[in-house]
């Protein structure tokens, strides 16, 4: 990988990493409701989660839903009920911090959303196609991998530092509340392109 393609791509996964969405939605409410040091797990889920399917992708795992429509929409029915399910919990989070029964998502859920999360895999689809040839992809896939770790990892660490941040703002149940239900809403609205564009199955 030539240095005008690093930066291009460094650049691309930079702006496409700290622009609003699911991810950064749901690291700022756990920073709010949980506090850094208990979104850490969930930070680390969804740095090596997107790496993980990043390379998956990168390695042709997308044209097994090309081959099976079917599955790729049995995937998108899934990642909406598990994203109102999320929307849900984060509703409901409430003054979190000092009650250890609640608790945010797992290094294993974060890492698992990486794949029905819809920003994300279309981010890594083009992020793909455009920074990654096939002849040599033995040495650009160990680069992009390295920089969407970096990458990944400053930015869920300060979307969830921002939360933590800013919770000293919400200290009343009643501003938690109205801010839980505001990244409730904000969370399932991310998933309007994938609804107004239809589950298909071929």
């Amino acid at each position: 990988m030539d240095s005008n393609v690093f930066m291009s791509a460094a650049m691309f996964a930079v702006v496409t990493s700290f622009t609003p969405g699911p991810n950064n939605a749901m690291l700022l409410a756990s920073g709010v409701n949980y506090g850094f040091r208990r979104t850490l797990p969930h930070i680390l889920g969804i740095t090596i989660g997107y790496a993980v399917m990043f390379a998956a992708v990168a390695m042709g795992v997308g044209q097994i839903f090309a081959a099976e429509p079917r599955l790729y929409a049995a995937l998108q029915v899934f990642s909406v009920v598990y994203m109102l399910w999320l929307a849900w919990k984060i509703a409901n989070a409430g003054d979190a911090k000092g009650d250890a029964s609640r608790e945010p998502l797992t290094f294993l859920q974060a890492a698992l959303f990486q794949w029905i999360n819809p920003k994300g895999v279309a981010i890594a689809i083009a992020a793909a196609a455009n920074f990654l040839k096939p002849e040599s992809l033995a040495y650009d896939l160990p680069v992009m991998l390295a920089l969407i770790l970096f990458v990944s990892l400053t930015s869920a660490s300060t979307w969830a530092l921002f939360g933590q941040g800013v919770s000293g703002l919400l200290g009343s149940a009643r501003r938690r509340q109205v801010f839980n239900w505001t990244m409730a809403v904000l969370l399932v609205a991310s998933l309007w392109p994938l609804i107004a564009d239809g589950v298909r199955i071929g």
